[in-house]
């Protein structure tokens, strides 16, 4: 732990220059007593490290002292501070080492490329979460993502998209962040799935460790796993429907495969009115979805479905009559 610590003030130095012992205190949330034992700790092993006194004093480094770590491009440096999310990485438990990392990586860098990392840093600030979204904080998250680490088998209780609840035995193989939404890619007894983290109510950690399949590649299964489900859950057929101007204009409320529909449309009527064919779970969920625009969407096909919809605007206005 002191180890650590001791490289990270050294590189604090390194990448900012003088700094006050309360400066490098708050950096490391630990006390300035304790900086002031890592900075004897550091000289006694050779690091040029002096102090200077007075209002604008404060530590550094000898001048021309750096450590030396391995290079980037001036390219990759600025990928790597534009990616990643702060986020995420405290979700999982990795605040902490993910600044550590980013430190050492601007230590190791020469001035021209740390100073573009900088620049990155200070203009571009990535919030990948949509809007009127709230990230997923699910309670059981630092619990998988340890046996995900560890290699460690879990028993685990989860709520099915219906609610029905099961108990399963899962090889945990890795984790991706879909949005906000947190799922874990587990092996089972008989195939590997995807379970929505936010949906396990329960969770134990074995001792038992696991064998990690040597051909598992977490991308490629996560991209043939959420194609499949999308193929599942739009399973209903299709439903044409006339849409107005303002609901064209909130359409992005029903999701990609409802915009991307609407992206394919041709040109709209000469009310303005667009035709729009998209695909849909089951009539229900068509019911409840375009239900949201009111008579800002007509359904035209299928019969079975525009039925639904008069009955649902046929009760809905009787309720509002008897009131």
């Amino acid at each position: 732990m002191r180890a650590s610590r001791l490289l990270s003030t050294l590189l604090l130095l390194q990448t900012r220059g003088r700094l006050t012992a309360q400066q490098i205190a708050d950096e490391l949330e630990v006390s300035v007593r304790t900086v002031y034992r890592d900075i004897e700790a550091l000289s006694a092993s050779g690091v040029p490290v002096y102090a200077d006194r007075g209002p604008a004093g404060g530590f550094q480094l000898l001048d021309g002292y750096r450590t030396s770590l391995t290079g980037l491009t001036t390219d990759e440096a600025a990928a790597l501070f534009l990616a990643g999310s702060g986020a995420t990485a405290g979700d999982l438990g990795l605040g902490p080492t993910l600044e550590a990392a980013r430190l050492k990586l601007l230590a190791s860098l020469p001035a021209e490329q740390r100073s573009m990392a900088g620049r990155i840093q200070e203009r571009v600030h990535v919030d990948a979460p949509g809007w009127f979204r709230d990230p997923e904080a699910p309670p059981h998250l630092d619990a998988v993502a340890t046996a995900v680490w560890e290699q460690r088998r879990i028993d685990i209780r989860y709520r099915k998209w219906d609610q029905t609840p099961v108990e399963r035995t899962l090889d945990p193989l890795g984790l991706v962040l879909k949005g906000t939404a947190w799922y874990l890619i587990a092996r089972g007894r008989s195939r590997v799935n995807g379970y929505r983290i936010s949906r396990i109510d329960e969770v134990a950690v074995r001792d038992e460790a696991f064998e990690r399949p040597a051909d598992f590649d977490l991308r490629r299964y996560w991209l043939e796993w959420s194609d499949r489900l999308q193929q599942t859950l739009y399973s209903g057929g299709s439903a044409t429907v006339r849409l107005a101007p303002r609901a064209a204009r909130m359409w992005w409320m029903l999701g990609p495969v409802a915009e991307r529909a609407l992206r394919e449309t041709g040109e709209p009527d000469g009310d303005g009115w667009l035709r729009v064919v998209m695909p849909i779970e089951s009539f229900e969920h068509a019911r409840i979805d375009l239900g949201r625009f009111g008579p800002d969407v007509e359904v035209l096909e299928p019969p079975e479905l525009r039925e639904l919809m008069r009955a649902t605007a046929e009760e809905t206005l009787r309720r509002y009559n008897a009131s």
